[in-house]
């Protein structure tokens, strides 16, 4: 009988949040939010051009930030339809279909991402610590067996999440507090038992992103190590520089993802605005600041940026 009345009272769409209390000024902040948008995909468009088309960027450091840049486009793209369609349109409703294709991109995109920051944290270690094997060891065929690994892993631990979803029913409001779909988020709108959806999810965020955290900062540890034994304190800054750029990318995306991912886990009753204001920056900042970090603190692209726009 439950399972005839959660089909009959099954809602045929999610409602998708703007920013709570600020509606009347959407389209005013729409325009921020585009602005966001262009210098994502535009910044992240210039990097791979310059990197593409200077054979002296075919270098293991800059094939992956090609790839950061990829997957910070694909994550603009995966969200930009919804988040412009609320600001501009008004239009808040977004089928389940549609849905859980959003949030199997979103989240695909992050696990990607995330796989890419690993990889550039092993880059720098090798670099740093076995400089005379960094040719040997970061070979093109294994940078592209790295990337295929970091596609296929998100996509094998992503890929169960809306198939799972799909197979819920949903008798509540099902209004979403974002300007797009989150696993977290949807999960909490069926009728249905989750837990078994919910301890898979949480098994994969320790073993993903928990993992690639963990691994990060121990090549970090590992870097420090090698660099406070270098007896010249010029040589320690020149090679702790090397890292400037990647340890920025690495704190802006995993910082707004932890605290996001915190409030909807363990946090209730937190204000409606602010999880709104803190869901836009998890997926608007990273794609926005990374290539901006990447053209001020790295001279071979900034000085390659230059040179484009002069001609």
């Amino acid at each position: 009988m439950s399972a005839v009345n959660d089909t009959k009272f099954q809602p045929a769409v999610f409602l998708l949040t703007g920013i709570p209390g600020q509606e009347k000024f959407h389209v005013w902040i729409s325009i921020p939010i585009c602005l966001m948008y262009v210098i994502a995909i535009v910044g992240n468009s210039i990097i791979l051009f310059i990197i593409k088309t200077d054979p002296t960027l075919h270098e293991p450091m800059y094939i992956f930030l090609s790839m950061l840049a990829i997957t910070d486009i694909g994550t603009s793209l995966s969200t930009l339809p919804t988040v412009l369609s609320i600001f501009w349109f008004n239009s808040r409703e977004i089928s389940f279909d549609a849905c859980f294709a959003q949030l199997f991109f979103i989240h695909w995109f992050t696990l990607i991402e995330s796989s890419v920051l690993l990889s550039m944290a092993f880059d720098r270690f090798v670099a740093i610590c076995n400089p005379l094997r960094y040719d040997s060891i970061l070979t093109p065929p294994r940078i592209a067996k790295m990337g295929l690994g970091a596609l296929l892993r998100g996509m094998g631990n992503i890929l169960p999440l809306p198939i799972l979803l799909k197979h819920f029913q949903y008798c509540h409001a099902n209004i979403l507090s974002h300007s797009y779909c989150l696993n977290q988020e949807v999960m909490k709108m069926a009728c249905s038992d989750i837990r078994a959806h919910s301890i898979y999810s949480f098994f994969t965020l320790l073993t993903t992103v928990g993992l690639d955290v963990l691994l990060i900062l121990l090549s970090y540890v590992m870097i420090l190590k090698t660099v406070l034994s270098i007896a010249s304190h010029a040589e320690r800054l020149k090679a702790l520089n090397t890292c400037v750029s990647h340890v920025c990318v690495v704190l802006i995306f995993y910082m707004p993802w932890i605290g996001l991912s915190v409030i909807h886990r363990f946090v209730q009753n937190f204000s409606p605005l602010v999880q709104s204001l803190m869901g836009n920056v998890y997926l608007l900042v990273p794609p926005l600041m990374n290539p901006i970090v990447y053209s001020v603190k790295t001279k071979a692209i900034r000085a390659r940026i230059i040179k484009v726009f002069i001609k």
